[in-house]
């Protein structure tokens, strides 16, 4: 693994000459984060089961469907109506008609207020993994390592198709609708493009490398931008 370590290392440490003592829209860093890893992913692409599989190796966190229930319990609202706000885009007239008529709708700016907060707080205590909702956007200034999986449409068409039980033709509808949605998002909240690699530390396409061999990538990647980083389980370890 020595050529992949001195390719990642090299990767990795270019980027931090670039992003070292930047700042956030002006702000200046305050709060002091641990170690952590925000994971953006195309749909169909295995982000997901990657994502789990690096959380399970570092023996870290994993923030997925529980950041909807952290969202749900901070905003006050049901778990169920907060998952379907989540990774999508809002229109101001949507949003305006909504409050409006609906009692239990929850706000654009409520929303995306609880998102951040607990993003951010799960983020600062570090050993976690956070993925999708524009995580790398929300902690840029706090120096994690963001990772995005991707790989070309019909192939993440065909993983789709495979492992969710579907024809090819609901497949590649599924894969486009989560696409567009995923996109839209982040270029509402965020103005920024998801698929822009200068946002990432690390990019993986699933065409060519294994879930696997994935984790393994990442994995480096984390410890080559981490050196000093501890697992828990080390740390109790070397209690003993």
């Amino acid at each position: 693994m020595g050529i992949l370590h001195d390719l990642i290392t090299n990767s990795v440490k270019r980027r931090e000459l670039v992003t070292r003592d930047k700042s956030f829209d002006g702000v200046k860093k305050k709060m002091v984060f641990k170690p952590f890893i925000t994971v953006s992913r195309e749909a169909g692409s295995g982000g997901r089961l990657i994502a789990k599989k690096v959380a399970k190796k570092l023996n870290f966190k994993y923030f997925d469907k529980k950041l909807i229930e952290m969202i749900s319990r901070k905003s006050k609202q049901r778990q169920a109506l907060i998952a379907t706000l989540d990774e999508k885009e809002r229109s101001f007239m949507n949003d305006l008609v909504h409050s409006l008529l609906n009692p239990d709708y929850v706000s654009e700016q409520t929303f995306i207020k609880s998102l951040f907060e607990v993003v951010l707080s799960v983020a600062k205590k570090g050993n976690c993994v956070i993925i999708g909702r524009g995580g790398n956007f929300i902690t840029s200034q706090y120096g994690g390592l963001n990772v995005r999986i991707v790989a070309p449409y019909l192939v993440r068409a065909g993983f789709t198709a495979k492992y969710e039980k579907r024809t090819l033709y609901e497949a590649r509808e599924r894969v486009k609708k989560y696409d567009k949605q995923r996109k839209e998002y982040i270029r509402q909240y965020f103005s920024k493009n998801a698929s822009n690699a200068n946002y990432y530390d690390v990019v993986i396409n699933t065409n060519y490398l294994s879930v696997d061999e994935a984790v393994d990538i990442i994995v480096t990647a984390f410890k080559v931008k981490f050196p000093n980083w501890r697992s828990i389980r080390s740390l109790k370890s070397a209690k003993r």
